[in-house]
C-alpha cells in the first residue's frame, strides 16, 4: 500500500478565540493511501489541550509507516495508535480508500441514511459583550449560534447576544473554564434566555461535583469525554457527550462511541477542531445520530477543499464522494 502524508496550513478569516487558545490557522495533518490506483484520504488538526500539534502527529503516523506500508485494518490501527490525531487521519483514509475501492458509499459501508443536518455557527470570544453580540446579529442566517465564554462577565455576554439574535437557539461552551460555584450561578439566570445547552464547564478531571448535580440545563462533556474508555466516568456527569474525530481517534471509534453513549441515554454533539471539509466530511457521518452538530470549520477559513460541504443557511447537505467517502 502507498502511504503518503504532510502537513498543509489554511488560513482563517480572522483569528478565532476561546477561553484558553487562540488560532490564526489551521495546521492539519494530511495522509493519503494507495492501493490498486485508487487514493483515500483522510485529515486531523490533533487535540490542542493534550499538547498535540500538526508536527506532532505527523511524527506519530510516520512512526508507522511500515507497518501501513505492509497493510494493516482499521482495528489494527487501534491497536497500533492510541486516540488522537495522528489516528484520526489514517483511520478516515482508510474508511475513504474502502469506499473508493469497493465502488460502495460510506453510507453503505456504515449502514447510516444521510440526511441534512443543521449546523451551529460559532461566535468566539471577544473582549466585550457588544463585540460578540455584533458578531450574532452579523450572523443573521445562522439559526443556531455557539457561543465561547470565559469566566469573566458569562451571563452578560450571553444575554447581549440573546437582544441582538432574539430568533437564535442558543449553546454555550465555556471550554473548562468557569468552576461549580460559577456554574450554580449561571444556570438559573439563563432560564429568561431559553439556553439550550452548556458544554463542558468545568475542567476536565475538576468537574466530578456534577454527579447527582441536577442541572435546568443540559450540561455536555467534550474534554471531559475523549473516547469509549472515559464514557462511563461521563455519562455520571453529563447528560450529552461531544464527540470529535481527533479525541476518538478516528470514525472507527466515534461511531463506537455515539453508539455506546445512546446506549447509556445519553444525547450526542458531534465537534471539530476548524479544519477544511475533509475533516468534516468523517463527521458528517457521525452528525447523523447527532441531537447538535458543530461542523462549521470550514466557514472559519479563507478557503476550502474544492467539492467541499455545502452550507446554506446553517443546514449542511452533505458531500461528493470526490471529497471523500
Amino acid at each position: 500500500m502507498d502511504f503518503s502524508i504532510h502537513i498543509a496550513d489554511w488560513e482563517l478569516t480572522q483569528p478565532f478565540r476561546i477561553s484558553n487558545y487562540e488560532w490564526i490557522n489551521s495546521r492539519c495533518l494530511v495522509v493519503q493511501l494507495g492501493e490498486d490506483g485508487f487514493t483515500g484520504r483522510g485529515e486531523a488538526q490533533g487535540v490542542f489541550y493534550l499538547d498535540e500539534t500538526a508536527e506532532s502527529i505527523f511524527e506519530q503516523a510516520h512512526a508507522i509507516a511500515g507497518e501501513i506500508r505492509k497493510g494493516i485494518s482499521r482495528q489494527e490501527l487501534q491497536d497500533l495508535l492510541p486516540p488522537g490525531g495522528a489516528r484520526n487521519a489514517i483511520d478516515c483514509a482508510m474508511w475513504d480508500l474502502e469506499c473508493k475501492k469497493s465502488g460502495k458509499s460510506i453510507w453503505q459501508l456504515t449502514g447510516i441514511d444521510p440526511k441534512p443536518v443543521t449546523t451551529v455557527f460559532t461566535i468566539g470570544l471577544e473582549d466585550t459583550a457588544e463585540a460578540m453580540a455584533a458578531k450574532a446579529a452579523a450572523a443573521i442566517d445562522a439559526p443556531i449560534l455557539k457561543i465561547k465564554l470565559g469566566d469573566h462577565l458569562p451571563f452578560e455576554r450571553l444575554a447581549a447576544i440573546r437582544a441582538a439574535r432574539p430568533d437564535a437557539q442558543l449553546v454555550v461552551d465555556a471550554n473548562q473554564s468557569w468552576d461549580f460555584d460559577l456554574l450554580q450561578e449561571v444556570i438559573p439566570k439563563c432560564a429568561s434566555l431559553d439556553l439550550e445547552m452548556i458544554e463542558q464547564p468545568l475542567a476536565r478531571g475538576a468537574d466530578q461535583m456534577l454527579e447527582g448535580f441536577e442541572s435546568t440545563i443540559t450540561l455536555a462533556a467534550d474534554e471531559s469525554c475523549l473516547h469509549t474508555g472515559e464514557l462511563k466516568t461521563a455519562a455520571r456527569r453529563y447528560s450529552m457527550i461531544n464527540i470529535k474525530l481527533d479525541k476518538t481517534g478516528g470514525l472507527t471509534e466515534a461511531l463506537k462511541l455515539a453508539r455506546a453513549a445512546k446506549e447509556k441515554g445519553c444525547k450526542l454533539m458531534v465537534g471539530n477542531m476548524v479544519g477544511t471539509s475533509l475533516s468534516m466530511a468523517p463527521s458528517f457521518v457521525v452528525a447523523q445520530l447527532c441531537d447538535f452538530v458543530d461542523i462549521d470549520g470550514p466557514l472559519l477559513l479563507k478557503y476550502d477543499q474544492p467539492q467541499g460541504l455545502e452550507y446554506d443557511k446553517g443546514i449542511v447537505k452533505g458531500f461528493d464522494a470526490e471529497l471523500w467517502g
